[in-house]
C-alpha cells in the first residue's frame, strides 16, 4: 500500500484527521490495531471550539442528535439530596460563538459518527493492523505490522494514544507528572434507582472515597467514576463494581444491572518532547496526556488533527512547500502545554471550568504563519492569529462561508481586492460586523485569521508563502 498519509490509531484524533484529509482528496487510511472501534465513554465532553471543528467537518448535526447538555450535579448524603453542584460557569449564547457550552457525547459514539463520515468520503479504517516499528527515508515512511508485512506512505501520523508505539519507536520522550496518585475507576453501566436528570455525586464518607454517576446523553447508560486510595489494585469485575456502588451510595448492589465497559487510570499530565520526527507527526494523546478534569484531552487532540490536516493537504495536493509542515509543532505544542496546565489546575481545584475550558480563546498570534499588518491594534481586539468568530455579513453566515477545505478572504466595510491566484477559494465582502470591525481578514482553512490589514498591501506576498508556483 503506497499512500499519501498513514494514520495510526482510530480514536477521535485519527478519525478526525482521516475525515479532513479525505475531503481534500488525500489518500490516508487509518490503521487500528484493535478489531473494532473503542467501546467506552471515556472522553465524553465536546467543547464549543471542537463543535465548530465538527461543523466544518460535516458532523455537527449528528453530534447534536447523539448527545445532550451536561446535567446539573446533585450531591447526595445518607440517601438524601443535599444540594446542587454546577460544574460549568454559565455563559450566554452569542452570534460570534453559536456553540456556547460543552456538549456530552460518549466517546464511542463520537468515533462512530466520525467513522461514518470517513466512509461517506471514501476513506477507510483497516482494523487488526498493529504498527510495531517504522523506518523512514527522504521519500516516505514504511510501517511494519505485527502480523508481518509493511505499509508505506509519504507521511505518517501517530494518533495511537498515550502509550504510543510510534512515539516509542521514534525514541521521543515525554515530560510529565502525576496529577493524582489515586487510581480511578471509570465504567459504563446500567443502573436502576437514579434519575437521568442529574449527575449524581456521592462525597466521601466513613473513610471511603467519592463516587459519581453521570447519565450519558443519548444512551441508556450511566458513566460511573470512583476514586481509590493510592496503591489500590482496582478490581474491574462487575461484582466488585457493584460492591463499590453499594458501599458508597444508598443503592443496593443489584441496582447495577450491567457493566458494559470498565477501565482504570491514574491521572497524569505529560507532553512529548517533540511533535515531529522527519516525516512522522505525533497528534492527540500520543503527543500530550491530560487529566480528564475539564474535558481538554479529546478536544485538544481533535484540534491537533484539524491543524495538521489542512497543512498536509496543502503540501500533498495544493502545491504548498513542505516547510509549511514545520508550523504544526510550532503552533500546537504551546497550545497543548497551555491546556495541560489548565486541566491539571481544574483537577486540583485551582481553576474553575470557565471560559478557558471552552477553548474559543485559543489562537496562534505568535505563529510564523501569522501576519498582523495593521498598526496600533488594541490587545483585546480581534487580531491575526485569533479564531475567526461567526457573524452575519449582509445576510450570509460566516461559518457557512468558511465551511470546506479552503481559505476565505473577508473584506468588511472596505473594497475587496483582487487575489492573484493562491489558495483563496472564497471572498466575502459587505458591512463590518462588531466582532470584526472594518478591514481585510484572511481566514485559514482551520478557522483562524492568518493575515489582517486595512489595505491589501502585503496580502499577495503572504499568500505566495503557501504555493511553490
Amino acid at each position: 500500500m503506497d499512500v499519501d498519509v498513514l494514520i495510526v490509531g482510530a480514536g477521535p484524533t485519527g478519525l478526525a484527521l482521516g475525515v479532513d484529509l479525505a475531503r481534500r482528496g488525500v489518500r490516508a487510511p487509518v490503521l487500528e490495531r484493535a478489531e473494532a472501534l473503542f467501546p467506552g465513554s471515556r472522553g465524553k465532553g465536546l467543547q464549543p471550539r471542537t463543535m465548530e471543528v465538527f461543523d466544518d467537518l460535516g458532523v455537527v448535526d449528528a453530534m447534536h442528535a447523539a448527545g445532550g447538555t451536561y446535567p446539573v450535579g446533585m450531591v447526595w448524603r445518607n440517601g438524601e439530596r443535599v444540594g446542587e453542584h454546577h460544574m460549568f460557569d454559565p455563559v450566554e449564547p452569542s452570534e460570534d460563538a453559536p456553540y456556547n457550552k460543552p456538549w456530552m457525547v460518549p466517546q464511542w459514539r463520537t468515533q462512530e459518527i466520525l467513522a461514518a463520515r470517513l466512509a461517506e468520503l471514501g476513506g477507510e479504517i483497516a482494523f487488526g493492523r498493529e504498527v510495531v516499528g517504522l523506518t523512514q527515508d527522504a521519500e516516505g515512511v514504511t510501517a511494519q505490522l505485527s502480523g508481518g508485512g509493511a505499509v508505506r506512505g509519504r507521511y505518517l501520523v501517530a494518533a495511537d494514544g498515550g502509550r504510543s508505539a510510534v512515539r516509542r519507536a521514534l525514541g521521543i520522550g515525554m515530560t510529565g507528572e502525576t496529577v493524582d496518585p489515586n487510581p480511578t475507576l471509570v465504567a459504563d453501566v446500567r443502573i436502576t434507582g437514579l434519575d437521568r436528570d442529574n449527575w449524581h455525586i456521592f462525597p466521601p464518607h466513613d473513610g471511603g472515597d467519592f463516587l459519581a454517576v453521570c447519565p450519558l446523553a443519548g444512551t441508556e447508560d450511566f458513566q460511573l467514576t470512583a476514586r481509590f486510595p493510592e496503591g489500590t489494585d482496582v478490581d474491574l469485575t462487575p461484582d466488585a463494581i457493584r460492591k463499590v456502588l453499594a458501599a458508597r451510595t444508598h443503592l443496593p448492589a443489584d441496582a447495577l444491572t450491567e457493566v458494559r465497559w470498565a477501565s482504570d487510570f491514574r491521572p497524569r499530565a505529560a507532553l512529548a518532547d517533540r511533535f515531529r520526527a522527519g516525516r512522522v507527526f505525533l497528534a492527540g494523546d500520543a503527543a500530550h496526556v491530560h487529566s480528564p478534569a475539564g474535558g481538554q484531552g479529546l478536544n485538544t487532540s481533535v484540534q491537533d488533527a484539524y491543524n495538521l490536516g489542512w497543512k498536509l493537504g496543502a503540501v500533498l495536493t495544493g502545491g504548498a512547500p513542505a516547510a509549511l509542515l514545520d508550523s504544526y509543532e510550532e503552533e500546537r505544542r504551546p497550545v497543548a502545554a497551555q491546556m495541560l496546565d489548565l486541566s491539571t489546575g481544574v483537577h486540583r481545584g485551582e481553576v474553575r471550568r470557565g471560559g478557558a475550558t471552552r477553548q474559543l480563546g485559543l489562537g496562534y498570534r505568535e505563529s510564523p504563519l501569522t501576519e498582523e499588518s495593521r498598526n496600533a491594534v488594541p490587545e483585546d481586539a480581534l487580531r491575526a492569529g485569533d479564531r475567526a468568530p461567526d457573524a452575519t455579513v449582509d445576510g450570509l453566515r460566516l461559518f457557512d462561508a468558511f465551511r470546506g477545505p479552503h481559505w476565505t478572504l473577508l473584506a468588511l466595510g472596505t473594497d475587496a481586492p483582487g487575489v492573484a491566484g493562491g489558495p483563496v477559494a472564497r471572498v466575502v465582502s459587505g458591512s463590518a460586523p462588531a466582532a470584526y470591525g472594518t478591514g481585510l481578514f484572511l481566514v485559514r482553512p482551520d478557522g483562524y485569521i492568518g493575515w489582517a490589514g486595512t489595505t491589501p498591501d502585503g496580502l499577495d506576498g503572504y499568500l505566495r508563502r503557501f504555493t511553490t508556483a
